[in-house]
Parts: C-alpha cells; sequence; structure tokens
C-alpha cells in the first residue's frame, strides 16, 4: 500500500514510536562499534559486549524519556514571543532528565554485568556525573531540536491553516470568516468552514479533519469553539469540535462518556460534561 500523509496521519503516534526506536537502534549500532575500536586501538581490554550494553543501556533510558520530554516541551513550548519565559524551564529540565538517564543507565549495567558474573564499577561518582550531564545537556537539546524540526516538516506538509481576512479590518474578517485560508508548499487554496467534519486540538494547533484531509490551525480551543457555534459546531470534549450536521449517532457508555459517530465511520470522543448540550442542540 502507498504511503499517503493521510494515512500516516491517522497512525501518526504508532509511526512516531516507530521513528523514535529506529533512530536509537541506528544510534547504539553505531555508538557500540565505534566505543568498540576506539577501545581496540587504545589497547584496553574489553568482552566483545561490553560496549553494546554501554550504549544499549544509554540509547534505552533516552527512549523512555522521550514522552517525559515531549510532554514537558508541550507544557513549556519554545515559541518566538515566549522564548525566554520558556528557556528556563528547560534548562532547568536537564537536570532530572540527566539524574534518570544516569542512575537508570548505571543501574542497567550493574543489572546485567552482575547477572554475567561480573561487576560494574562505577568511582568517583559526582566527577563522572558532571561528565554525563555535559554530554545529556547537549543531547536534551538536540532531542528538542529534532522534535521541533519534525514538526515544521510536519506542518509544512500538512498546509497551515487561517481564517480568511485574518489580520484585516474587523468588517472584512466578518464577511470572510465562513472559509480558510490553507498555505500549503508555496500553494494557497481555500476550505469552506462547512466542509469541517470536526476539530481537534492538538498541542498550539487546532487539527481541521476535512474528510480525510488534516489541517493545522494556530488558535485555541476556547477561541475557534467562539467563532464556530454560529455555524453549527458545538464542543463535545476538552479536544474535540464537531460539525453538528456530520453528526449521524450518540453512543453513550456506562461511564457517562460517549462517542458521536460521523459519516465515514468517523468516531469523535464526547465527555459526560457536553453529551447534554450535545442531544438538545441535536434536536
Amino acid at each position: 500500500m502507498r504511503m499517503t500523509l493521510e494515512h500516516y496521519l491517522a497512525h501518526k503516534t504508532r509511526y512516531e514510536i516507530a521513528l523514535w526506536t529506529l533512530f536509537f537502534l541506528v544510534n547504539v549500532v553505531a555508538n557500540s562499534l565505534v566505543s568498540g575500536l576506539d577501545a581496540a586501538r587504545a589497547g584496553i581490554p574489553l568482552s566483545w559486549w561490553e560496549p553494546w550494553v554501554w550504549e544499549g543501556s544509554s540509547g534505552l533510558l533516552w527512549a523512555l524519556l522521550i514522552p517525559a520530554i515531549v510532554t514537558f516541551d508541550a507544557r513549556f513550548p519554545l515559541q518566538l514571543g515566549a522564548f525566554h519565559r520558556a528557556i528556563v524551564p528547560h534548562l532547568l529540565m536537564t537536570l532530572p532528565v540527566a539524574l534518570a538517564h544516569v542512575c537508570g543507565m548505571f543501574g542497567l549495567r550493574a543489572l546485567v554485568y552482575n547477572a554475567l558474573g561480573d561487576s560494574y564499577p562505577w568511582s568517583n561518582w559526582w566527577p563522572e556525573f558532571g561528565y554525563e550531564y555535559l554530554k545529556d545537556f547537549r543531547s536534551y537539546f538536540s532531542i528538542i531540536a529534532m522534535i521541533y524540526l519534525y514538526r515544521f516538516v510536519l506542518l509544512r506538509l500538512q498546509g497551515l491553516a487561517e481564517f480568511v481576512g485574518e489580520g484585516a479590518d474587523e468588517s472584512a474578517a466578518a464577511e470572510l470568516s465562513d472559509r480558510f485560508l490553507v498555505k500549503k508548499l508555496g500553494r494557497e487554496f481555500l476550505v469552506k468552514v462547512d466542509d469541517i467534519d470536526w476539530l481537534q486540538a492538538s498541542g498550539n494547533y487546532v487539527n481541521l479533519h476535512v474528510g480525510e484531509r488534516i489541517y493545522p490551525l494556530r488558535e485555541t480551543m476556547t477561541a475557534i469553539e467562539a467563532r464556530l457555534a454560529p455555524r453549527g459546531f458545538a464542543r463535545v470534549h476538552r479536544s474535540a469540535i464537531v460539525n453538528l450536521d456530520r453528526v449521524r449517532e450518540i453512543i453513550p457508555f456506562d461511564t457517562g462518556d460517549g462517542e458521536a459517530r460521523l459519516g465515514g465511520e468517523i468516531r469523535v470522543p464526547v465527555s459526560r460534561r457536553y453529551r447534554k448540550e450535545l442531544r438538545e442542540r441535536l434536536g
């Protein structure tokens, strides 16, 4: 099956996990080979498995720390307008990340060495940690840079949306705000509000779902809810707004929550807080 952007976005979490896994596997293999060669050149006696344990434990810990780093960055995004406020929390975050990485890495190495009938000594803990912290500081911001580069490429491929008339005088914006202007890879085209099936919160953006296509809009859910409510849209979840004309069925769950089923087998979560209001608006 040919990979399409829509297919990728529909399974984005799985593909992102696969990409990070591949990235760390490649790094572990490359670094293990280099460490073994360096030890051989320096005449340091090593068992063949030792460089693999060193690099494998480091790579595994970084992989486990990725969700925490992504979550923290969502709380303190490095945006141009607020960079000076966000960079300080990120600088402070490098310390607990380095502690978790170094302690976890040491623990894994000690377990493997003990299992193989050897020991993994670590003398001069504080000087060694200082050295590891400097490496982890660099690795932390390298990961942050990769996250932002990935997001930039993904947004460019999807195309950024904005209300037509954004930035113009209020009368022009009011007259033309029933459409979105989508800028994608140097091209511009219009998307009607009525063509949107539902909207989903995604970090600092709101994703517009139009059929199988998704367009990011830099806006808050509260602001866009206020603009779209008069046009037949309703908030159904803290992270979802639906076009009422697209709702075919509401399925209640025993928990009090539920889901709205739209055309094309689209399922949108409906929280208990919004379910009653949704039923009333649907009549």
